[in-house]
């Protein structure tokens, strides 16, 4: 089974600090990193760094920090021959700022990202055919992903929409042609608004079914993971480790999920899987360089 991501890579700027600074506060960090991020890139790379067959559509800048992320690409195994280079914009960037808990704050400046248009799609429609399932989050823009779903669809292939950073203006259209919904819980308020205002969870989670959506996943963090759809209600329990840096976590919880689906395993199976690859980054530094291997994953799980 072929995966086909289409999304964001970024060059990330981590800053470590005691705490999360308040609005007008001044901190003095503790270090400062590169490395490479991007929820498209890190959840291809996830997908690849677990012996899937990947392929990225996205742009980067003609720049060092471009040709640098389609090198380290080629070398964990991504099909990145069809990525754009934009003449006229950056690299884009992520600038990160990481408590000593591992929580983070995140401000994007989208550079590239944004020539990744629809006519870009158009000019690569064959990756569409020829892939079973198509991954797509939201830091590129809103009607390239539009787009992307809706030429997934037409093509019968699974289409999975981790809605983050989450838009509330997406067309309610959209969500009858997802047939995995990924977001967290702040994820799902914002989303949930495009169809209406709701007081719980399960009304959000019912708008959102009601509209077309057929299967919903809402990553909980360290409560783990609540699957849903017409027929099932049931939270997947997260693996308790000590966090010390949650970036990139969700992507490869997404990345993950995806892997096991086009490895043969359920719902149910692909979420427990998800979770043990999230597990094992979460108690590492950085987004790409904290995702761990297939063999990782066995070894550590038994599995």
């Amino acid at each position: 089974m072929k995966i086909l991501v289409v999304g964001s890579s970024n060059v990330d700027i981590n800053v470590l600090t005691h705490k999360i600074p308040k609005i007008g506060e001044t901190l003095m960090a503790n270090s400062m990193r590169y490395s490479y991020g991007g929820k498209g890139a890190n959840q291809a790379l996830t997908c690849a760094k677990l012996e899937a067959d990947v392929t990225f559509l996205g742009c980067v800048g003609d720049d060092d920090h471009g040709k640098a992320i389609q090198e380290n690409f080629r070398s964990v195994g991504i099909n990145c021959d069809r990525m754009a280079i934009s003449k006229d914009e950056p690299t884009g960037t992520a600038l990160i700022t990481i408590d000593e808990t591992g929580q983070n704050t995140i401000v994007v400046v989208p550079g590239a990202n944004f020539d990744c248009d629809i006519e870009y799609l158009k000019a690569n429609d064959d990756a569409f055919k020829t892939a079973d399932y198509i991954l797509l989050q939201m830091e590129i823009p809103l009607d390239t992903i539009e787009y992307a779903i809706s030429r997934a669809h037409h093509f019968g292939k699974k289409v999975i929409l981790n809605p983050a950073p989450a838009l509330p203006d997406l067309n309610p259209e959209i969500y009858k042609k997802i047939d995995y919904f990924t977001p967290n819980e702040t994820e799902l308020d914002i989303m949930s608004k495009s169809l209406g205002i709701f007081d719980s969870e399960d009304d959000k989670i019912n708008a959102l079914l009601n509209a077309g959506i057929k299967n919903i996943i809402i990553t909980l963090g360290e409560k783990g993971a609540y699957f849903v759809n017409r027929k099932t209600r049931k939270l997947i329990d997260a693996i308790e480790v000590n966090a010390i840096d949650t970036v990139g976590a969700g992507d490869c919880f997404n990345g993950a999920f995806v892997s096991a689906l086009a490895q043969g395993k359920n719902e149910v199976e692909a979420i427990k899987f998800a979770n043990q690859a999230a597990s094992i980054a979460v108690t590492r530094e950085g987004a790409q360089e904290a995702i761990p291997s297939l063999s990782e994953i066995k070894e550590k799980f038994n599995i």
